[in-house]
């Protein structure tokens, strides 16, 4: 690789990584090329790109940016998934794909421009999909506002159960 190519790649990985939502590093070690073709069909569906990088390059392409925490992770075989749009589905896909590849490994990961660990990111592939929070938060709004309507509604209701009540004490009293 002739010096303008590797200046050229350090650029580019540098640019893609800036401008991702996600990234996680990974540990590819162990794998066929038929795992790596199916987790890179995988990835591809949801729109993230999957890459095996040098590390020296990787190296340089973070270091004078905000993600220069990756550079103990850059060790061994890397492979790195790239999200520009969704920054949870590289973690799900990876995290439940890499269950049953003993050998593969999370090295670690960014989060909308965070360098965080292979817990963290172990963690936002157990999240549930977005429409399931979503509509968990939009449960937790309705509840004060159904109690809310409860309670004004009660006086109301009150009332009327006491007018009903009368009615039939005037009926019983006239039927009498």
């Amino acid at each position: 690789m002739g010096r303008e190519n590797k200046a050229a790649s350090i650029a580019e990985l540098k640019e893609r990584l800036v401008k991702a939502q996600s990234a996680v590093l990974t540990d590819f070690r162990g794998l066929s090329v038929a795992d790596l073709t199916e987790l890179r069909t995988l990835l591809r569906k949801s729109a993230v790109e999957y890459r095996v990088v040098k590390n020296t390059l990787a190296r340089i392409a973070v270091q004078e940016t905000a993600l220069a925490g990756l550079g103990p992770y850059l060790e061994g075989p890397t492979g790195i998934a790239i999200s520009t749009k969704d920054p949870v589905v590289a973690s799900k896909i990876l995290s439940t794909w890499g269950k049953g590849k003993p050998t593969f490994a999370i090295k670690a990961g960014i989060v909308e421009g965070k360098v965080v660990g292979p817990a963290e990111i172990a963690a936002l592939g157990d999240l549930p999909p977005r429409e399931v929070l979503l509509a968990r938060v939009a449960s937790a709004f309705q509840g004060p506002i159904r109690q809310a309507a409860g309670v004004l509604a009660a006086p109301l209701r009150a009332m009327v159960t006491v007018l009903a009540q009368v009615g039939k004490q005037r009926e019983k009293a006239g039927a009498a």
